[in-house]
C-alpha cells in the first residue's frame, strides 16, 4: 500500500519520474511547497510565475533541497492573456509532454483592480487566466495521458453565489464576495472540464488546501494581519497546506473521481451552487465568452 494515512497526514512513496509538472504561482506558498515535494519525486517541474527573481531563489532553494535539477521557470503573468498566450506557446514549442498540470497561483481580496484585459482582477487572475492556460495546453495534456489538472479553489467558494449579471464587478464590488466567486468558478470549471475530458484519460481535480499561513493575505487589512499572527496555531503551514493538491495530484485511483472537490487528502462536500451543472454550464459559456474563445 502506497498510501499511510495517520492522524490527517497522509503520505505517498509514488514516484514522478521522467513526468513533467507546471505550477502556476510556484515560487511562494503552497506553490512552491507544491513544487519542492514533487520535485523530490523526480518529476521535471516547470514554476510558472510572474515574479522571475523571487523564481529563481525559490528554485535554488528546491534545488538544494530536493538535488533535483530539472526545475525550470518560465514567465507567466495570469493577469495578461498576452502573457499566457505567450507562456502557452512557449510551452507546446518546448515540451514533449505535460502530466500534471497545477493551477495553483491566486490573488486574494484585493482592492479593486483590473487585469491587462480588463477583467475585475480576483476572477482574472484565479479563473479567467487558469482557464485560458488550460485551454491552450489542453492537447498536450491529452497527448500525455494518463494526466491530471489540479484546480487550487477554496472553502471560500461557500461565501457566495455567480454573480451572472455582473460577474466582472463593474456595478458593485465587495472584495470577499469577489474572491468567493472566483473560488466557486473554479470549483464549476474542474466539474464541467471533467464532464468534457470523459475518456481522454485526463482527470480533474478542485480542491480546498486549508487555511494557510502565505502571502496571500498581503493586501489585508492590519487588524485581520495580527489575527492571522494570532490564530497561527490553528492554521495550517504551507507543508501541509499543500498536502491535498500533492494528494489530488500524485495518489493512485482517483480517476474515479475525477471532477470531484477535496479537502484534507480527501474527498469533500462542495457547497450546492458549486454542484449545479445548469450554473457551470452557464459560467462557461460566460467565460469561454470573455475571453474570446470556442470551446464546446
Amino acid at each position: 500500500n502506497k498510501s499511510i494515512v495517520c492522524c490527517n497526514r497522509w503520505s505517498s512513496q509514488e514516484r514522478l519520474d521522467g513526468k513533467t509538472v507546471i505550477i502556476t504561482g510556484a515560487n511562494t506558498g503552497i506553490g512552491k511547497e507544491t513544487a519542492r515535494d514533487l520535485a523530490r519525486r523526480g518529476a521535471r517541474i516547470i514554476m510558472a510565475c510572474r515574479d522571475l527573481e523571487r523564481a529563481e531563489e525559490a528554485r535554488r532553494d528546491i534545488l538544494e533541497d530536493t538535488g533535483n535539477e530539472n526545475v525550470v521557470i518560465r514567465k507567466l503573468d495570469l493577469s495578461d492573456t498576452k502573457s499566457i498566450r505567450a507562456f502557452a506557446e512557449l510551452i507546446i514549442k518546448e515540451e514533449k509532454q505535460l502530466n500534471i498540470l497545477i493551477n495553483n497561483a491566486g490573488v486574494m481580496m484585493c482592492p479593486y483592480s483590473k487585469t491587462a484585459d480588463g477583467f475585475e482582477l480576483q476572477l482574472g487572475v484565479n479563473h479567467l487566466g487558469h482557464v485560458l492556460l488550460t485551454y491552450l495546453l489542453l492537447d498536450l495534456i491529452k497527448h500525455s495521458a494518463p494526466a491530471r489538472i489540479v484546480v487550487v479553489a477554496s472553502v471560500a467558494h461557500t461565501w457566495t453565489g455567480l454573480r451572472l449579471d455582473d460577474i466582472n464587478s463593474e456595478r458593485s464590488y465587495d472584495t470577499m464576495k469577489a474572491y468567493g466567486q472566483s473560488k466557486l468558478a473554479n470549483v464549476l470549471f474542474a466539474r464541467s472540464l471533467a464532464k468534457r475530458l470523459q475518456g481522454t484519460g485526463v482527470s480533474v481535480f478542485s480542491l480546498h488546501p486549508g487555511v494557510v499561513q502565505s502571502d496571500l493575505w498581503r493586501h489585508q487589512h492590519q487588524c485581520i494581519q495580527v489575527a492571522v499572527k494570532i490564530f497561527r496555531i490553528f492554521t495550517k503551514t504551507t507543508v501541509e497546506g499543500a498536502q491535498t493538491t500533492i494528494y489530488c495530484a500524485v495518489e493512485a485511483g482517483l480517476e474515479s473521481q475525477s471532477g470531484g472537490y477535496f479537502s484534507d487528502c480527501a474527498p469533500a462536500r462542495c457547497s450546492r451552487t458549486a454542484s449545479d451543472d445548469d450554473l457551470a454550464q452557464q459560467l462557461w459559456e460566460i467565460t469561454c465568452n470573455m475571453l474570446g474563445i470556442t470551446w464546446q
